[in-house]
């Protein structure tokens, strides 16, 4: 009897074998589940670092450009117009902006497995652009390599890095969301113009435009190819995609409020870009500063920056302090306007005060009006899924970008006309008695436009109803 108790004993424990094994198992899968979501941490915050590493290369010729047009025209050396070198900084930031949605689309999932491979022929074309450039001996030679050529290699790296980092912080439940990522990367970018022009007058002092531009093709390269290897596309945009790709959904394009925020980017950016371009040649003419402070007014525009990118980013997106998409954008756009039209219009030959102030304020409320896309973006999606239509938010991205693009060259188009409509003789004590008076009242009109997607509000429309 004993030995019958004692067997089923022992048929009972090995009965309950299968149940361990489960346990196991289960134990295992969580441990690999637990491996998996470290690797993709890992993964989305290497995205992170390149992609702020990769705002190096992409930006700092172009927010740096108000040095070397000084530098061109104090050392004219080139055949052709002096004037035509004012095109060049917003030409650059034109074709970035403007090829944007064509690549955006193109990478979205079509040629997702090849992003990388984009991204290192992009850095090839800028790096040789730039060393073209230094052989330059016309004017149109500058605006050929560095207006437009490196520009568009550019585009083609900011373009497929982007679409992974916004996917790599797509999900909901991170601490950091698309918007606070495209905020610090943005924050990283003024750090870009902080510096940039400092190292570029550095350069242009010491050994000229065409070494300073051998040097910079030198950076560009070694940063991009670190960049680029640090930014993985998701396995999801790869194994998603078909050969033939898949449809692009437009329906957004029927809808408003994808308009309202396009123009409204649009009429900002023709303002953003002319302080940028024109600031340091006013301080030389008008306000008579040294070179050396002309330097850094442009870098007070851009510290401002690194800060301001990551709250206009966190005001946008923040569930706990929400501020409507309409009232972010339009604090950005109407306080930069207002620093344009109270300080660098009143700012005279002296002036040095108000120019420090425009340079802080415009600064921060003008670099932040990009980081309120991520608040953008999620009213058109929420418009998309209202109306149960489906929308690619990478897609949607690039046609934000285009439209600034837009706005930034028809404000470099148009800034050449408005010179030399200027007064040619002092007519007052304020800048807008100066040659670029006509300048700084197109550059506050456009920036205050920036923020009409306000008045599109349910409240506003119907008070605009009223009147």
């Amino acid at each position: 009897m004993a030995r019958n108790g004692e067997t089923d004993v022992i048929s009972l424990r090995e009965s309950q074998r299968p149940n361990s094994g489960e346990q196991e198992s289960s134990t295992s899968d969580n441990h690999t589940e637990a491996s998996r979501q470290r690797e993709s941490d890992r993964k989305r915050a290497f995205a992170l670092i390149g992609s702020a590493l990769s705002q190096l290369p992409i930006w700092g010729f172009a927010m740096s450009y108000g040095v070397l047009q000084e530098y061109y025209i104090n050392n004219w050396t080139l055949k052709g117009g002096r004037e035509i070198t004012g095109i060049i900084g917003t030409t650059s930031n034109g074709v970035m902006y403007l090829s944007m949605p064509f690549l955006f689309a193109l990478f979205t999932k079509r040629w997702a497995r090849y992003r990388q491979i984009a991204s290192l022929c992009g850095a090839l074309l800028a790096c040789v652009s730039f060393v073209l450039s230094s052989f330059s001996k016309d004017v149109w030679h500058l605006v050929a390599t560095q207006g437009v050529l490196a520009a568009l290699g550019c585009a083609l790296v900011f373009s497929p890095t982007t679409l992974s980092l916004g996917e790599w912080f797509s999900t909901k439940n991170r601490i950091c969301n698309r918007s606070l990522a495209y905020g610090i990367c943005l924050s990283t970018k003024n750090i870009v113009g902080s510096t940039c022009p400092f190292i570029f007058r550095g350069l242009l002092d010491r050994y000229g435009f065409r070494t300073t531009l051998i040097v910079w093709a030198g950076i560009t390269a070694g940063t991009f190819i670190l960049s680029i290897f640090m930014i993985q596309t998701p396995r999801s945009s790869i194994t998603t995609s078909t050969p033939r790709g898949r449809k692009i959904p437009w329906h957004f394009l029927k809808h408003q409020t994808f308009w309202i925020y396009s123009i409204a980017t649009l009429l900002q950016s023709a303002g953003y870009g002319i302080p940028q371009t024109y600031l340091t040649e006013y301080a030389r003419n008008v306000s008579a500063l040294s070179p050396t402070f002309s330097t850094l007014l442009l870098t007070l525009i851009n510290i401002p920056g690194i800060c301001s990118s990551t709250f206009f980013g966190f005001v946008s997106d923040n569930k706990h302090f929400h501020l409507s998409a309409p009232t972010v954008t339009a604090i950005s756009a109407v306080s930069s306007a207002l620093a344009v039209f109270l300080f660098w219009g009143l700012a005279a030959q002296g002036g040095i005060a108000l120019l420090v102030l425009f340079a802080l304020t415009f600064g921060f409320f003008a670099s932040g009006y990009s980081a309120t896309w991520g608040g953008i973006m999620n009213d058109i999606e929420h418009d998309a899924a209202q109306n149960n239509e489906a929308i690619d938010s990478g897609v949607l991205y690039g046609l934000l970008n285009g439209a600034r693009g837009i706005g930034y060259v028809s404000g470099g188009l148009l800034s050449v006309p408005l010179i030399k409509a200027g007064s040619t003789v002092s007519t007052g004590r304020f800048g807008y008695g100066s040659t670029y008076g006509p300048l700084i009242i197109f550059t506050g009109l456009s920036l205050a436009f920036g923020g009409w997607g306000l008045a599109f509000r349910p409240k506003w429309k119907r008070v605009l109803h009223l009147l």
